[in-house]
């Protein structure tokens, strides 16, 4: 197999993997996500913060509301470090609130609920809700309610992290194929050497490398299966922390 072949291939296995993990419109997601909170729960704003890649610092990704991207800068590294959700209801009183960043912006809350938003592997940043109306039908429960809405940016970010190390793995196997091998078979081999998790991303790029040389009958029946299985998984109940 010549490299001008073997780019081809690497090519065509990208074109056929990546709308099957590639998330859709996640930052539209994200964006639509905090703003269905801010209304639901009759806030003032509502934000989303995130991790930096080397967790140094959390930056605002999503934001809906006056103020919600400056303000809870201090509550919400709180929560990053303790790992635990927060209700502040009179936040002028708390040491952890950023008052001169919030006196920047004009808009001082009165209160703030903060989540942490993880997978079970690690914790990926904050979700927080300034004035929120507590006269609400329920709004005892919004702690858990705003957890709810952190699991589904959470699922949304898992997803956009697996295709970037999916596609990591391609490359790693693309710069470790001798030529004349198979891309197949070199991911399968390169799966022997990875982390539990990325090997089996390398599995199933293989497994899509081999169906891609099969004919339309075979992809139909494996694309069947895999949206059963997507199914499944989505109706599971979350697993508690």
């Amino acid at each position: 197999m010549t490299p001008d072949e073997l780019l081809r291939q690497l090519g065509e296995l990208a074109t056929t993997l990546g709308p099957a993990v590639r998330p859709a419109g996640t930052d539209e997601l994200l964006r639509s996500l905090t703003e269905t909170a801010r209304r639901l729960f009759g806030a003032a704003a509502c934000s989303l913060a995130l991790l930096s890649e080397d967790e140094s610092e959390l930056v605002y990704t999503v934001a809906a509301g006056r103020g919600a991207d400056v303000v809870t800068q201090g509550i919400a590294g709180w929560v990053v470090q303790s790992g635990q959700p927060i209700a502040v209801s009179d936040v002028a009183s708390d040491p952890r609130f950023a008052q001169e960043q919030a006196e920047q912006t004009g808009y001082i809350p009165q209160a703030i609920l903060a989540v942490p938003v993880e997978t079970p592997a690690r914790l990926l940043g904050v979700i927080s809700l300034l004035d929120r109306d507590p006269r609400r039908p329920g709004a005892e429960q919004d702690m858990a309610l705003l957890s709810l809405f952190a699991d589904q940016a959470a699922l949304a970010l898992a997803s956009v992290e697996v295709f970037s190390r999916a596609g990591q793995v391609l490359l790693d196997a693309l710069s470790a194929t001798a030529l004349g091998d198979d891309l197949a078979d070199t991911l399968r081999r390169a799966a022997d050497g990875l982390p539990a998790a990325d090997a089996d991303l390398a599995e199933l790029a293989a497994t899509f490398a081999t169906l891609a040389r099969r004919g339309a009958a075979e992809r139909r029946l494996a694309l069947t299966v895999l949206r059963d299985v997507a199914d499944y998984v989505e109706r599971r109940p979350l697993r508690p922390r």
